[in-house]
């Protein structure tokens, strides 16, 4: 399995959208074989799916993420755990315990407030949480 996490200076970078660098675990069980921080060549949500994608990611761990990213990772095949705060290597461990602390139905709109959608207006994703201190601005 390999994991990815949208990283900076060690944790979790909080705007998928913006992420110019993932850090990739490669996992077998509850083990990370090995890992390693690349550059993203790409910018928007619909371009880091698609490197994802061409990086064989099977999992995904993300601060603040926006809806056209998560159907774009949906599309292609990723698995999703946005929300996370924190080290990335820490989320990591912790995902592979089953003790990853996650927004599972967070949509962060902090740019694109459509559809009558502010996410100022509530805590994104319907839970009581930071949003890695990106929503409302």
């Amino acid at each position: 399995m390999r994991i990815a996490v949208a990283y900076e200076n060690g944790q979790v970078f909080q705007h998928f959208g913006h992420t110019e660098q993932f850090k990739l675990y490669e996992v077998e069980g509850k083990q990370v074989l090995s890992s390693q921080v690349i550059s993203a060549q790409g910018s928007g949500h619909g371009a880091l799916a698609g490197f994802l994608s061409a990086a064989r990611v099977d999992t995904l761990i993300c601060g603040g993420i926006g809806g056209g990213a998560r159907a774009a990772l949906m599309e292609a095949g990723i698995l999703l755990f946005p929300g996370v705060v924190g080290e990335a290597d820490k989320a990591v461990e912790a995902y592979l315990n089953g003790t990853l602390a996650y927004v599972p139905d967070m949509v962060c709109s902090h740019h694109d407030h459509g559809e009558g959608h502010d996410c100022g207006s509530h805590s994104c994703g319907g839970h009581d949480h930071d949003c890695g201190g990106h929503c409302g601005q």
